[in-house]
């Protein structure tokens, strides 16, 4: 029989896009196996896709479920201070404030935990987010014999964004526009939070 295991992660997700065309992907991770930690996804306008990790662990966990061209650890300190948000990793020096709930995360924020971190009504909602938020998926694989599960239970808008990229200022906050390729799946399109339970299921 082919043993299952399912690893779940608790935090929070950040999207958000600049108009020099970087876009950047932060977790901020509170439970999971691993521990409480933070990681950074980065897609540069070249499409050159890069993850920093804070520890060994969380880079050969993170990069044997997603697809980057390359991997670095390094100190990734990322601090919630209600609405505001600092995050720094390797060259990226971030400050976001999040604001308003949009509609869409006034209805995932009334969907009962139960229910919004099951298994089958992820994938029952894959097909619906995936025209609602073109790019978002919330059931798929990005190889590895791991299939991922993205449980969105509530949403904010991202109102202000000040990124630096080595020192040079990325300019205006703009959409995650192209969609980042980590994944089998992108953030939203608009700059957000989303608090997510993260669900990786592996067989054999």
């Amino acid at each position: 029989m082919t043993a299952t295991t399912v690893d779940r992660f608790d935090g929070h997700i950040a999207g958000l896009g600049t108009s020099a065309g970087l876009r950047v992907v932060v977790g901020h991770w509170h439970s999971s196996p691993l521990g409480t930690f933070a990681d950074v996804m980065a897609e540069r306008p070249d499409g050159h896709r890069l993850l920093l990790a804070p520890t060994p662990a969380v880079a050969a966990f993170v990069s044997a479920t997603y697809t980057f061209d390359e991997v670095r650890v390094v100190p990734v300190h990322a601090v919630v201070d209600g609405p505001r948000w600092t995050v720094r990793a390797g060259p990226l020096e971030a400050t976001f404030r999040t604001g308003r709930r949009p509609a869409l995360g006034l209805l995932l924020a009334a969907v009962p935990t139960r229910i919004a971190t099951s298994i089958p009504w992820v994938s029952a909602i894959d097909v619906v987010a995936s025209r609602v938020l073109p790019g978002v998926r919330t059931r798929g694989s990005a190889g590895g014999g791991r299939e991922e599960f993205y449980c969105a239970r509530d949403m904010h808008c991202v109102t202000t964004a000040d990124v630096r990229w080595d020192g040079a200022d990325q300019g205006t906050l703009t959409s995650v526009d192209p969609p980042v390729r980590f994944g089998f799946g992108s953030t939203p399109p608009g700059p957000s939070v989303v608090r997510v339970t993260t669900l990786i299921r592996t067989r054999g």
